[in-house]
């Protein structure tokens, strides 16, 4: 998936995203940290057809969910990683 990042005027950030079936989404995150995720006609690209506001506690909730592995996993599997470069310093 290409990500594409766009500073927004007041400090903001907007990440523009398609999936492999062809939605065009974005998700907007303020200098207050509120993360609204827009979803786009597919016959109108430019065109918004729906909006949803989350607040930070919310943003993490979902991503939560979107995650493909659970927290604990992925965590381990950076420890692994990092005690695996650790010891190619080491040796």
């Amino acid at each position: 998936m290409n990500i594409t990042h766009t500073p927004v005027p007041g400090g903001g950030v907007i990440h523009h995203f398609d999936t492999h079936r062809g939605d065009h989404l974005a998700v907007i995150i303020s200098p207050t940290g509120q993360r609204s995720l827009i979803v786009y006609d597919r016959q109108v690209p430019d065109t918004p057809i729906a909006t949803v506001e989350f607040d930070q506690q919310e943003a993490d909730q979902v991503a939560g969910l979107l995650h493909s592995r659970p927290l604990a996993e992925r965590l381990a599997a950076v420890e692994q990683r990092l005690e695996s470069l650790l010891q190619d310093v080491r040796d």
